[in-house]
């Protein structure tokens, strides 16, 4: 294992979808994501930690400290059990779990950090079942991703040859909706905090793989129903100190993303302009672009 970050981040994930939908409102029918008062697009913060979740499990697949707790088909409080099962403990004696959380706490805790790298990173509640761990509040956090414009929603009806049930066998096709966004722009925001990393233990060789999935997170994530996606630039901002150097909204002010021509609608990354304003200084503070 290498050394517990020390120094305290920002960033900023350019992301874009071209004839896709990148995520689906199940309130809304499975339309994309939509702030109602403004026309833009959303993508949750769950969702684009769902993806960095699934390249970490791609890539490490069984390694030792690189598990993943929150994942499909994954029953948490199963998940838990790992932890007094590899601790000695019997996990049918309910009063022994419960006098054992009650005495090592911290353990178990500890155990789920060091065991499963998305609660390193992200953090987990972990007070359900009968075996509990506690609480993690990880170092990453997501905000929303917004798109830079206002996104355009459309229902595209297809035609379908193949037939679901018997009694409609007398159809030659049945029709079928999907809904996609022509093209649009996404940012999103993140923080990462060094002195909460210092709790959960995630260190520097955990920070690289972070890097390396948010840029190849939707590389290995391909559908016919999110379309043509891609992370297209990942801006960092490094501080020179564990507290940080600089408030985290005076940093992501300085990146702009604008549309070239206002005339016609974006339909390609090449559409929109990114400037860095390198004109305002942050003493301690690093800007590195890294996609």
């Amino acid at each position: 294992m290498s050394e517990v970050i020390k120094n305290r981040y920002e960033f900023i994930i350019l992301f874009d979808v071209e004839n896709g939908n990148p995520n689906g409102d199940p309130d809304a029918g499975n339309m994309p994501r939509i702030d109602v008062e403004t026309g833009h697009g959303l993508v949750t913060d769950v969702c684009v930690k769902r993806k960095i979740r699934n390249y970490v499990e791609l890539v490490k697949g069984d390694a030792e400290g690189y598990a993943i707790y929150v994942k499909e088909g994954a029953i948490l409080n199963k998940q838990h059990e790992i932890a007094y099962i590899k601790n000695g403990i019997d996990i049918n004696d309910k009063k022994a779990l419960e006098k054992e959380y009650k005495n090592n706490k911290d353990i178990y805790r500890n155990f789920m950090c060091k065991n499963f790298y998305d609660i390193r990173a992200f953090g987990a509640v972990m007070d359900t079942g009968d075996a509990k761990c506690g609480q993690v509040r990880g170092p990453i956090q997501l905000n929303f991703a917004k798109s830079i414009d206002p996104i355009v929603q459309q229902e595209i009806t297809i035609t379908r040859v193949a037939i679901t049930s018997e009694k409609d066998a007398e159809k030659k096709s049945t029709m079928g909706r999907k809904h996609i966004i022509p093209y649009a722009l996404y940012r999103a925001e993140g923080y990462i905090s060094a002195a909460l990393a210092q709790k959960t233990g995630f260190d520097e060789d955990d920070l690289k793989l972070f890097w390396e999935a948010v840029i190849n997170m939707f590389e290995h994530d391909h559908s016919a129903a999110r379309g043509k996606m891609a992370v297209k630039k990942l801006i960092v901002f490094k501080h020179d100190s564990l507290l940080g150097n600089a408030p985290a909204y005076k940093l992501f002010d300085t990146v702009k993303v604008v549309r070239k021509c206002e005339d016609k609608p974006a339909r390609s990354y090449e559409d929109y302009e990114v400037t860095i304003n390198t004109d305002v200084k942050f003493e301690g503070v690093e800007v590195i672009e890294m996609a």
